[in-house]
């Protein structure tokens, strides 16, 4: 049997080396991980962090908070930001002009599916004390489609980066993010009917 590749997962197309490359990308981004999203060989995520300079992920605790993370919330030198729409959430334009402070922003996106990351938030009160933003997806249609049941208007993890990406001026790796996903999204569909992905 043909062996998967460790990185991507993938039999018979490794997607590894498409996978585009921002060295000069600015945006510091942490992804808050569900545990069942870490073995998911459909999550998004993880192409983030081997994109993105400044791009870490953490597995969610529900009685704690990883050491690692803790630090980045609390370095004086960032903003700690968390995308998510809650009713308290401010528009990304907001969060630019309600303050003076020039920190550059932290950003943290709850890896997880919609009903995971309600429950992260609602049982992670650390998270709760921190700012939220909610990005303007309206009219946006998900291009996601490697998962059952997926309701309307909810973006995947890195389309909801790609997003992000736009606001904080970065559209190029931005676009090719949304390129790879939809080529992932072909090789991972091809992989599973147990071949490499035909052009024609």
């Amino acid at each position: 049997m043909r062996a998967s590749c460790p990185e991507c997962q993938l039999q018979y197309q490794c997607v590894c080396s498409q996978i585009p490359h921002a060295p000069d990308c600015e945006l510091h981004l942490t992804l808050l991980m569900h545990e069942k999203e870490v073995t998911r060989d459909t999550n998004t995520g993880r192409w983030l962090c081997r994109a993105l300079p400044h791009c870490n992920a953490y597995t969610w605790q529900r009685t704690a908070i990883e050491p690692q993370l803790l630090e980045l919330i609390q370095d004086p030198n960032t903003q700690s930001v968390v995308v998510y729409p809650a009713p308290n959430s401010m528009t990304f334009t907001e969060l630019v002009t309600s303050t003076d402070d020039k920190r550059p922003f932290h950003f943290i996106i709850i890896d997880a599916t919609w009903q995971e990351a309600q429950k992260i938030v609602r049982k992670s009160p650390w998270l709760k004390a921190l700012p939220f933003v909610a990005l303007s997806t309206q009219g946006m249609q998900s291009q996601y489609q490697l998962r059952r049941n997926q309701q309307s208007g909810h973006l995947c993890t890195l389309e909801v980066a790609s997003v992000l990406l736009k606001e904080m001026n970065e559209p190029v790796i931005a676009k090719q993010l949304t390129a790879f996903l939809d080529e992932f999204m072909a090789v991972y569909q091809a992989d599973k009917s147990g071949h490499a992905l035909h052009r024609g």
